[in-house]
């Protein structure tokens, strides 16, 4: 038997499970139904186990199991199984922790793409904001097994990398593994805010410190004591405040503009920055020795374009993700949709991933997401009579007997929603059914988008 070739079931047994164990043994994959209880929390543990799926049924503590597998194993997929499954079941098991949610029985197909998609990869949940870390990348998930051994550590990382590949996302995970995951993590961006109310941002200050501090004000590295506090794109910073940041990071602790005095400080620092961090500090545009006490622990995060079989796998994440969002229909990717993705460098990484697919969601007018929905520039293959690349002017979105749509570079996907939306109700007289069934979303939904344009 492989590594990672076992398969838990864990729960109930009845007849669906049953047969679902008999679907996953015909992929190759070894089948282990096992009841809540201690023998199930043993055997989760173990290195031949590639993913695990949870049973719910009303009253079961199968919400708990999810939620205590993805704290005490992070990176083993875990799905959720329902009999009779409601969007409301589904919504608290990804709550959780679930990596998706099946409803039994399954279609051979179907449970194909989930064993492909999850099985055996690894993948941890991002606290708060509904996004995941997913990765089936041999670099990526050597890299994440890396910051777990860190974690536990005091040392300051560093994360350096590409606009858009997911450096707060990592910030992050550095925090969840750490023992300080119990207190806060805070995040600033170095480059939003000037030199002037930088300072007071980090470090605090006093009433009466400067025009305009009518209070005290706790700074970010106070309201971070005992947690995490993640400097964003720390190259922006001052050579000036630069020298202010040494000092707390050697002295550990803070000192707020026009205090009376030091405060001792508890916090892990993790920085992040989009440039070559050394080669700044060789050309004088960064301490030196500030870069040094940063890069304890470096974090190198490869561009999308080096992850190629990430590419589909977080794409089709998006799309399950933006679906349940927009209240649309199911609609997969055309496969020459998936060519398009696959072409492509992606230079704005992960992040401009998924506003494509949550642009797409919103364009789509057929059965499947046709390249053209996608707009991006791509090359079709010989062998692939796909249509013509976007152009990088404009956007045209096109109803059968409407005219197109022309939208500038720079309007956003709320923006090209709410055109969207209100170009289908009038071409449709205003019939919100109509328009409802045209953009593949509820009813009520469309109410309240339009109740949600109305009050801005």
């Amino acid at each position: 038997m492989t590594d990672h070739n076992e398969i838990l079931l864990i729960g109930h047994d009845n007849p669906a499970v049953r047969k679902l164990a008999g679907q996953v043994q015909g992929h190759g994959y070894a089948p282990i139904l096992l009841p809540f209880g201690d023998e199930a929390r043993l055997r989760v543990g173990s290195p031949t186990v590639g993913m695990v799926i949870i049973s719910l049924q009303p009253g079961n503590e199968a919400l708990e199991w999810i939620r205590e597998i993805n704290f005490l194993h992070r990176g083993l997929p875990v799905l959720a199984a329902a009999v009779q499954g409601s969007v409301t079941e589904a919504r608290e098991a990804i709550g959780v922790g679930a990596a998706d949610y099946l409803l039994l029985p399954i279609e051979e197909e179907l449970l194909k793409n989930h064993l492909a998609n999850y099985a055996s990869r690894y993948f941890d949940p991002e606290l708060g904001s509904g996004r995941r870390l997913i990765s089936s990348d041999a670099n990526m998930k050597r890299l994440l097994n890396q910051i777990r051994r860190v974690g536990k550590s005091q040392a300051t990382v560093l994360i350096q990398g590409e606009s858009g590949t997911g450096k707060e996302l990592i910030a992050r995970f550095v925090h969840q593994v750490s023992d300080r995951s119990s207190q806060a993590f805070v995040a600033l961006n170095c480059a939003a805010l000037p030199e002037n109310l930088l300072e007071s941002e980090l470090f605090g200050h006093s009433k009466g410190a400067f025009t305009g501090a009518i209070t005290d004000r706790k700074g970010k590295f106070l309201q971070a004591n005992g947690g995490t506090i993640f400097l964003d794109e720390i190259s922006e910073m001052t050579l000036n405040l630069q020298a202010k940041l040494l000092r707390v990071l050697q002295e550990r602790e803070v000192d707020p503009v026009g205090g009376r005095g030091a405060v001792p400080l508890d916090v892990r620092v993790v920085a992040s920055t989009n440039r070559d961090l050394k080669e700044w500090a060789e050309d004088g545009k960064f301490r030196e020795d500030l870069y040094y006490r940063l890069n304890v622990f470096p974090v190198s995060l490869p561009p999308l374009r080096k992850r190629p079989g990430d590419i589909l796998l977080l794409a089709n994440h998006f799309r399950k993700r933006f679906i349940i969002e927009l209240g649309r229909n199911d609609i997969p990717f055309s496969p020459s949709a998936l060519s398009a993705m696959e072409g492509y460098p992606w230079p704005g990484n992960i992040r401009e991933l998924e506003n494509v697919i949550q642009r797409a969601l919103l364009m789509a007018e057929g059965r499947v997401i046709e390249p053209d929905d996608l707009m991006i520039d791509f090359e079709p293959s010989d062998n692939e009579s796909g249509p013509a690349p976007f152009s990088s002017h404009s956007a045209a979105v096109h109803g059968d007997n409407a005219e197109a749509i022309r939208l500038p570079i720079g309007t956003t996907v709320r923006e090209m929603e709410e055109i969207l939306i209100h170009r289908t109700l009038d071409e449709v007289n205003g019939n919100r059914t109509r328009a409802a069934e045209l953009l593949g979303i509820s009813i009520r939904t469309l109410r309240n988008k339009l109740n949600e344009y109305a009050t801005r």
